[in-house]
C-alpha cells in the first residue's frame, strides 16, 4: 500500500484489481428508486403474472428488472449488458428489491413463451400510472395555441420500423429445415432506407408538449397499422378524459402511411393532419379546377430554399363513403437533377404534395 498525504488531499493506491461500475448504473439506481417510491414495482408484481414451469425462483418482476436495466444502459446487445452487469448482479437486483439475477438463457426462454396477456396488463398499468399522476402539482398548461387563442393538444402517431439482416443458410435434402430465430418477431416487409431482409414495425403515440409516451404497439413485418391506430385512439381518448380536455381541440399528427380515406375514417373523432398518399385525388374535377386558379399562399423553406405554392381545397370527399376532408396541395418546380424522391408526385415538371386536414 502506498499512501500520499497532503494538507487537503489524501490519495491511496493499491495493486489489487478493482472493477469499475458501469457508467449507467447510477441512472438505473435513480429510476429504480423512483419506481420503489411510487410503489410501481409492487403493483407490477401483483397485477402482471405469468406462471410457467422451468423458471425456478424467478417472477415476472425479475425479468422486467433486467429489461429495465438493459433499456437504460444503452448497450448495443443484451450480451454486452450481461457482461457489464455480471460483476454487480447482486447489487443490481437489490435496487429493485430482488435477490436473484436471471441468467441469459432463462430470460431467453421467458421471452420466447411470454403470451400477450401479461404484456397488455403491463401496458395498461403504465397507462393508468401515467394518467393518475401529473408531471407536477402545479403543472402549467402546455399545448398549441391557434390564431384565435384556442388551446390544442397535439399527439404524434408515428409508425417506426427496424430492419434485421439474415445470413444465407445452406439448403439441401440431407439437412433439416432452417429455423430463423427472428421469425416470430420479424417478417418480410417494407424496410424503407434500412438494409435487411425482415422488419418489425412499431406504432408509437407521443404527447408532443410534455414528451410523454402514451402508447406503443409492435408487430412483425409491416404490422397492423389500422388496428394499432384504433388502439392508439383509445389511449388518446383516455388521456384527454383524464385531463378534462375537450376532444374537439385534440389534434393528431399522423404519419404518411395513414394518408388514405379508409384509414382517416377511423380517427374522425379528432382533428388530424397528415400527408396524403393517394395521388389519384389530383384528378378530381374540383381539385383540378382549383389548381388552375392563383395559389392561396407561397411558402419558402428556410433551409432548402424551395418555394411551395399552396392551394386550399376544402370539403373534399376522400372516398365514396368516406368523410369530408380539407385537402391542401403544395406544388414546386421539379429539381433539374434526377434523383429518387421519397414524397410527392412529379407531373409535367412540377412536384405535387398532398396534405389532409
Amino acid at each position: 500500500m502506498i499512501s500520499i498525504a497532503d494538507e487537503s488531499v489524501h490519495i491511496q493506491t493499491s495493486s489489487k484489481s478493482q472493477l469499475a461500475t458501469p457508467f449507467w448504473l447510477g441512472e438505473v439506481a435513480l429510476v429504480a428508486s423512483h419506481l420503489q417510491k411510487q410503489n410501481l414495482l409492487n403493483t407490477i408484481s401483483e397485477h402482471v403474472r405469468f406462471a410457467r414451469r422451468r423458471f425456478g425462483h424467478y417472477d415476472v418482476i425479475d425479468f422486467l428488472a433486467v429489461l429495465f436495466g438493459y433499456a437504460i444502459s444503452g448497450e448495443q446487445t443484451l450480451q454486452d449488458f450481461y457482461e457489464a452487469v455480471h460483476p454487480f448482479a447482486s447489487a443490481f437486483m437489490a435496487l429493485f428489491g430482488r435477490t436473484r439475477f436471471p441468467a441469459a438463457s432463462t430470460l431467453s426462454r421467458f421471452l420466447a413463451v411470454l403470451p400477450a396477456e401479461p404484456v397488455e396488463a403491463l401496458r395498461t398499468l403504465f397507462l393508468e400510472d401515467l394518467l393518475a399522476r401529473r408531471l407536477s402539482t402545479q403543472e402549467q398548461d402546455a399545448g398549441l395555441w391557434d390564431r384565435q387563442g384556442n388551446r390544442w393538444l397535439v399527439f404524434d402517431v408515428d409508425g417506426t420500423r427496424e430492419a434485421a439482416r439474415q445470413r444465407a443458410l445452406p439448403k439441401s435434402p440431407d439437412r433439416p429445415a432452417p429455423q430463423r430465430r427472428l421469425r416470430p418477431l420479424c417478417a418480410p416487409g417494407y424496410t424503407g432506407r434500412k438494409r435487411g431482409e425482415v422488419v418489425r414495425t412499431r406504432t408509437t403515440v407521443l404527447q408532443m408538449h410534455t414528451h410523454q409516451w402514451v402508447a406503443s404497439f409492435g408487430n412483425p413485418g409491416n404490422g397492423q397499422y389500422r388496428e394499432e391506430l384504433r388502439r392508439a385512439k383509445v389511449s388518446i381518448q383516455a388521456y384527454v378524459k383524464a385531463h378534462s380536455f375537450p376532444g374537439e381541440r385534440t389534434l393528431l399528427r399522423l404519419d404518411g402511411q395513414y394518408g388514405t380515406g379508409a384509414v382517416i375514417s377511423d380517427v374522425t373523432d379528432f382533428a388530424y393532419v397528415t400527408r396524403g398518399k393517394d395521388y389519384s385525388m389530383l384528378d378530381l374535377a374540383a381539385i383540378q379546377a382549383r389548381l388552375h386558379l392563383p395559389a392561396d399562399q407561397h411558402l419558402s423553406h428556410a433551409e432548402s430554399g424551395i418555394c411551395r405554392a399552396l392551394y386550399d381545397c376544402p370539403d373534399q370527399r376522400l372516398s365514396e363513403s368516406g368523410p369530408l376532408a380539407r385537402v391542401i396541395v403544395a406544388t414546386h418546380p421539379a429539381p433539374k437533377k434526377q434523383k429518387k424522391r421519397r414524397v410527392g408526385l412529379i407531373r409535367d415538371g412540377v412536384v405535387y404534395e398532398l396534405f389532409l386536414r
